[in-house]
């Protein structure tokens, strides 16, 4: 009646009930005794390794009282660990920055590590739809590394085969509420492996104030702002060109008179020369003296000013041709920084056409050819579409401040960069929030970086032009 068959499937079954259920057992494999234990024990041997070559100041901390309570007694460990706790608080006290970078951000990691993110990566992994359930066992992204400075966590995460860094970027809102951060942001670490950065506290909540006026000249990347790791953010307007795109009151100002401000050593010294096209009559007139006698107001001076930079480009890339391939800044041949402010207004609402086609004809060639030879463009707009200006992607470098719709992101920094963090439309309108609160996307990196700009205030500005009198006195 029955036959035994691999696994103990019954066949020939005869039943007197036929809406019973046949139930059949599966395959059972035994494996020995001994290669379960050796697995385990490589598995644990294994952590162990990881865990100290991660987080080597966290297992110091814990085993060498541990060891010490048995090898000489708690009385020995009590008064050696009081010894190194002094030692610890007389390094905090001295020295608090390297005391952290060596001692307090490990051992922080190590903690967020164990209660916050291992503690809840099971379940965040399965819900929002990263994680797989397939015949009673869950394959979840393995968690690598997390690290922590003043202001966020850094987690590295190994993907599952076959996961793209799409599915990571779409659910990024479900992996800031799933472990309690008010964002995340995905980046690429490498092949297989992504960053996802939690920030914790928001250095950039409060407006800087006005970066002091280099001491020596410099035309390289310049101060204008703080970046949200606490780094300075250095612009770098020399040998590219930047776009700056944000709403009424997003802080377009800042950014420029920033860059001014830190260029002013190098415009004392004969290196660098401000070029400023002021269609608006509001943002650049206030300190139009530090421009001298290139500054333009109407369309038609700004016609005039933008075929003067394309007249001394050419002039340069003639003389250059076969001779240098890059540029570098002297009295004879100094930097060219040619500001616009609301460059829309030139390119998109001049009524007059011709001269629409002559301003962007002129910026054009100025963004194509200029870089080469010492003549870069910082222009802002408010709007960023197509259609208002065209020649955006002749941008290397993009700063995207507070923008109206989400979709604008994309139009400024490119395709994905909202995906990857850069949400520039939920920035705060309030001014002390969100006035000069941006994201840059550099030529060099996909990934958009968060900023502040610092504000220069109207007093700021006079000291400035009260600065740039002096040197005329002086000369």
């Amino acid at each position: 009646m029955f036959k035994k068959l691999p696994g103990d499937e019954t066949r020939k079954l005869v039943s007197t009930t036929p809406d019973t259920a046949v139930v059949f057992r599966p395959v059972v494999v035994q494996t020995p005794a001994i290669v379960t234990i050796v697995i385990l024990a490589w598995r644990v041997l294994a952590g162990l390794v990881r865990t100290v070559i991660v987080h080597p100041v966290a297992v110091a901390a814990l085993v060498v009282p541990v060891t010490l309570t048995l090898l000489y007694g708690w009385r020995v460990a009590l008064i050696v660990s009081t010894v190194l706790a002094s030692l610890l608080i007389g390094w905090y006290l001295g020295d608090r920055e390297s005391f952290t970078s060596c001692v307090g951000w490990r051992l922080l990691a190590f903690w967020r590590r164990i209660w916050i993110y291992r503690r809840h990566w099971q379940p965040v992994m399965v819900i929002s739809g990263l994680g797989r359930h397939l015949r009673g066992r869950d394959y979840l992204p393995r968690l690598v590394r997390v690290e922590c400075d003043s202001s966020a966590d850094r987690v590295t995460v190994r993907m599952l085969s076959g996961q793209a860094v799409k599915d990571w970027t779409d659910r990024a809102d479900h992996l800031a509420h799933g472990f309690g951060a008010p964002a995340c942001r995905v980046t690429i670490a490498r092949a297989g492996r992504l960053v996802l950065t939690f920030p914790r506290s928001d250095p950039l909540a409060t407006p800087l104030p006005a970066v002091p006026v280099p001491a020596s000249a410099d035309v390289g990347p310049v101060e204008i702002g703080r970046c949200e790791d606490g780094t300075p953010w250095r612009l770098k307007v020399h040998g590219t060109h930047v776009l700056v795109a944000g709403a009424t009151g997003a802080g377009k100002g800042s950014v420029i008179w920033s860059t001014v401000r830190a260029l002013l050593p190098a415009v004392r010294a004969g290196l660098v020369e401000l070029w400023a096209l002021d269609p608006k009559l509001m943002e650049l007139s206030y300190g139009r003296e530090l421009f001298g006698h290139r500054y333009a107001a109407t369309p038609e001076e700004c016609a005039d000013l933008l075929d003067e930079a394309v007249s001394v480009m050419q002039k340069r890339a003639a003389r250059f041709a076969g001779v240098r391939r890059s540029h570098v800044p002297t009295v004879d041949d100094p930097f060219v920084l040619v500001i616009v402010d609301e460059v829309a207004f030139l390119t998109a609402y001049q009524p007059d056409r011709a001269l629409r086609q002559r301003i962007t004809a002129a910026l054009a060639t100025l963004t194509t050819q200029g870089r080469a030879v010492g003549v870069g463009v910082l222009a802002a707009l408010q709007d960023p579409r197509k259609e208002v200006m065209n020649i955006r992607n002749l941008f290397p470098d993009k700063i995207a401040l507070r923008l109206d719709e989400s979709e604008q992101v994309d139009m400024v920094l490119g395709d994905g960069a909202r995906d990857r963090g850069a949400h520039a439309d939920l920035i705060s309108p309030r001014p002390e929030l969100g006035a000069g609160v941006g994201y840059v996307r550099l030529e060099t990196s996909p990934e958009p970086v968060r900023v502040r700009a610092a504000y220069v205030s109207d007093t700021d500005i006079r000291a400035m032009v009260a600065a740039r009198a002096d040197w005329g006195e002086a000369a």
